[in-house]
């Protein structure tokens, strides 16, 4: 073939290439499973560090919770995403991902930039709705967002910085049933254009900030791994202490609309339970931004015994003051008067 042949074929498959869709290699691989052969329970076989130290997610119980003064408020910086854009939503075999644009990032972490790449969610099923990753003094929640970040300061992209120090930030969200939640749905609303493995579709874009709970300010801040294989310990984590709602028939949307399997697989599997469960958490331990106090039904308890306290104080006080004057009043003209002394003089 001629020389000038071979570079236009070249260039020619170039061109094709680039017009396929296409979306960022999966961090995770894909010969793994939650359950099965391939399930968590063997992940420490093929992936070590997935039994190894800095695993997620985990329990964040008193115990292990530190207040830490130094942890600001994080900046959000690009979250905002015009309707006029495109966002990929795709459906990657383990769960439903949303790829984010490159310029969204978050400041206030390590004096770093960290670079948003893509969230994901994990869930239970109908008939167990508990599938977050993270849990408060043991209780789950129905459903957690991870929002996954990169450190773009010192890596180039997420696939480099994902086994590095420092790589990863991630962002959870813990969702519990509720209200029906409008900006959720801008996702699950799509769901059913990505119901099996390999499926995207493109949707408008939206506030992602949106998908964050009240008071984003007050979180849990630890040194963890990826919740899913090869589990890379290189995760920062900034859980948020305060959940979002999602209504039942969005969560009931989230635990039915997908699968883990392909389109055209003789043995389909639906897309439930895509959590991993607690890991250990010895000798480390969680830095909170906010001061752990009493909760508001509990200030309201102490408050109210506290009055009653008084009440009763004072009722016996005025008992007893008023039983104190009535005796005074009964003694009163009774007149005590010695023996005569004469008297005695004459019995002696």
């Amino acid at each position: 073939m001629p020389h000038h042949s071979l570079h236009a074929a070249t260039v020619l498959l170039l061109v094709i290439l680039n017009l396929q869709p296409c979306s960022p290699a999966p961090l995770n691989g894909s010969k793994w499973t939650y359950v099965g052969p391939n399930g968590e329970k063997s992940w420490s076989k093929k992936y070590p560090l997935c039994g190894g130290l800095l695993q997620s997610p985990i329990d964040l119980h008193g115990d292990i919770l530190q207040y830490d003064a130094s942890l600001v408020p994080l900046e959000f910086q690009g979250y905002n995403v015009s309707a006029n854009e495109q966002l990929n939503l795709t459906n990657d075999g383990h769960s439903v991902r949303l790829i984010l644009r490159s310029d969204m990032h978050i400041q206030g972490l390590h004096s770093h930039r960290y670079s948003a790449t893509q969230l994901h969610l994990h869930w239970g099923n109908r008939n167990d709705p508990r599938g977050s990753e993270h849990t408060i003094s043991g209780k789950p929640f129905a459903a957690e967002l991870h929002i996954v970040h990169y450190n773009s300061d010192l890596y180039p992209n997420v696939s480099s910085a994902s086994d590095k120090s420092e790589g990863l930030a991630v962002l959870a969200v813990l969702i519990e049933m509720g209200s029906f939640n409008p900006s959720y749905d801008k996702i699950f609303s799509h769901l059913q254009h990505v119901r099996y493995k390999g499926q995207q579709v493109l949707i408008p874009g939206f506030n992602i900030e949106e998908l964050l709970p009240e008071r984003p300010a007050e979180y849990y801040r630890y040194e963890g791994s990826l919740t899913t294989p090869p589990c890379h310990p290189t995760v920062l984590w900034t859980v948020f202490r305060n959940p979002v709602q999602i209504s039942q028939e969005q969560l009931l949307a989230l635990e039915t609309a997908l699968y883990f399997t392909q389109v055209d697989d003789p043995s389909p599997r639906e897309m439930i339970n895509n959590f991993r469960r607690v890991q250990k958490f010895d000798e480390r331990l969680v830095y909170i931004s906010f001061r752990q106090g009493l909760s508001v039904g509990v200030i309201l308890s102490v408050a109210l015994a506290g009055i009653l306290g008084i009440c009763i104080v004072l009722a016996v006080s005025i008992w007893l003051f008023r039983r104190k004057k009535s005796s005074k009043k009964g003694d009163k003209g009774v007149i005590y008067k010695p023996a005569i002394k004469k008297e005695t003089e004459a019995h002696a």
